[in-house]
């Protein structure tokens, strides 16, 4: 039997803003709005970034974190969300590590680890041995389940590395970016060699930079696996770039695909149990 879909929706990230697309979700209230319209189309987890309410721009501050999560967790208390650690505009563990210290209702269940640093188009996002250890330890220490992204397949190695130093354990959940200017390209070598390398119980998504998203979501429908999308890795509908997408139109065509592909969507149920997450309905990541 085909394994059920990972739709992981990303709906903001920390680069789309309202002039290059007024599509893309900034404040609190649009944010839950287009994750409780992702719901009711059919999704298994939520990465967020939040954003200053005031100036659209990121923010590590646990207070607007709560909100998201709060106005989530309203409409679905089983939704598997996952908050950014990100390390491209913050570089103090104090900073990345705030959002992981939410307890109760608020308490999300995942927190994203980058496996190194890399280059973006115009930004670097810098994450040294240190911090990626220290942010693995917290989220060991808290219950918090780590959300490896990869960018090369070096990363991976690394994952194996913090397994051996016992900071993180599996099954593991890894979101595979393709098609960085610097790092992996969107293709089928890169890929394959990307997923062989993954450790043993390990669930994976396919992501596409930019106008790679479609042909990384589909490659990854076809052979099995999740997908990440939403307007943070890609604004546009199109390859030729003629029309905006909104997340609800990003995501209606990924069932498209999967619909044609036979692959059901996964509940946000069933991965809590794939991954050994608490159920939800008030009880929030790994046991500790």
């Amino acid at each position: 039997m085909e394994e059920s879909l990972i739709i992981n929706f990303t709906p903001t990230g920390m680069i789309p803003t309202k002039e290059m697309t007024p599509h893309v979700p900034v404040t609190v209230s649009e944010i839950v709005e287009d994750v409780h319209r992702a719901t009711e189309i059919g999704i298994t987890m939520v990465h967020l970034h939040a954003r200053d309410e005031d100036t659209g721009i990121p923010t590590y501050k646990k207070e607007t974190y709560a909100q998201i999560i709060e106005g989530i967790r309203k409409f679905d208390s089983k939704l598997v969300i996952c908050v950014s650690l990100s390390g491209r505009n913050f570089n103090k563990l104090e900073q990345r590590s705030e959002a992981l210290f939410l307890e109760g209702d608020l308490k999300p269940d995942m927190g994203s680890l980058t496996l190194s640093s890399l280059n973006f188009n115009k930004v670097a996002s810098t994450n040294s041995p240190q911090m990626i250890q220290d942010l693995a330890r917290v989220m060991k220490e808290q219950g918090i389940v780590p959300e490896l992204e990869v960018f090369d397949a070096g990363m991976i190695n690394y994952a194996k590395y913090l397994e051996h130093k016992e900071l993180i354990q599996s099954p593991y959940y890894f979101n595979l970016l393709l098609g960085n200017i610097a790092c992996a390209q969107a293709d089928l070598l890169h890929t394959g060699i990307m997923i062989k390398d993954l450790p043993k119980n390990s669930f994976w998504s396919l992501a596409g930079i930019g106008t790679t998203q479609l042909q990384m979501n589909s490659i990854a429908i076809a052979i099995g696996g999740g997908v990440r999308v939403g307007l943070e890795d890609n604004i546009w509908y199109d390859t030729d770039r003629t029309e905006l997408a909104t997340n609800e139109s990003l995501l209606r065509r990924v069932h498209t695909i999967a619909k044609a592909n036979s692959r059901a969507i996964m509940k946000p149920e069933e991965l809590r149990k794939k991954m050994n997450l608490l159920p939800g309905d008030g009880s929030y990541g790994r046991k500790i």
